[in-house]
């Protein structure tokens, strides 16, 4: 009995933290390689729009973006969702950028309503999908550390009264919340009901507070 101790040398923290993460599946290695292309393809349509509108001074007044899309009808809310919440799938510009942008664009009313689709929408995907791919894809999205961090959480008995906490809070990080609850034991009725009941009350605060800064630090925003 004493060999087999002795033998047995422990295992030093280095040693753990050097343990590799698990390769990602097949499932998981497409979906990130696509999504890469899309992301690729939406920077350049992003700086080619940005050119336009810088040329033609459509990005130099709010008033002028704002008939830009008017023009456009009542759709540009709907497709504008929609596009905010494909940056939770797949992200081309941060999604707080979108979120921040649509009061701005449509109005106080009509802004917040778009922004809280686009949230609402986005959030969803992202939990049906990580509950379709599993843990793979959150190992090949985030960081090795986020994961590790926030990765034991799924264990806790509590785990669905702190996503909710969390996802009220106007700075948590909603993609990787909803990642961990789509691998949770969470059901999607409940995980509908905390986004839609507390999302609204976290994007109001995060939107027209970060708004009020803007508008204060950047003339062109008050203009």
């Amino acid at each position: 009995m004493s060999s087999v101790l002795t033998a047995t040398a422990p295992v030093s923290p280095q040693e753990v933290s050097a343990t590799p993460p698990p390769q990602p599946t097949a499932t998981a290695t497409a979906f990130l390689r696509w999504s890469r292309r899309i992301a690729l393809a939406g920077w350049l349509l992003v700086a080619v729009l940005v050119a336009w509108g810088a040329g033609s001074g459509v990005l130099t007044s709010v008033d002028r973006l704002q008939e830009v899309l008017a023009g456009l009808g009542p759709a540009a809310p709907a497709v504008y969702a929609v596009i905010g919440a494909g940056e939770s799938i797949v992200p081309v510009v941060p999604g707080s950028a979108t979120i921040l942008a649509a009061p701005l664009l449509f109005g106080p009313v009509l802004g917040t309503l778009t922004a809280y689709a686009a949230t609402c929408l986005g959030s969803t995907a992202v939990f049906l999908l990580s509950r379709h791919v599993g843990s793979d894809l959150l190992h090949a999205r985030f960081r090795p550390a986020t994961v590790q961090r926030y990765l034991g959480w799924l264990d806790h008995p509590h785990f669905t009264r702190w996503f909710a906490i969390a996802i009220a809070l106007p700075v948590a990080p909603d993609d990787l919340l909803c990642y961990l609850a789509g691998m949770s034991r969470m059901r999607l009725r409940t995980f509908l009901l905390v986004i839609l009941l507390l999302k609204p009350w976290a994007l109001i605060i995060y939107s027209f507070g970060v708004l009020t800064l803007l508008q204060h630090l950047v003339p062109w925003f008050a203009s």
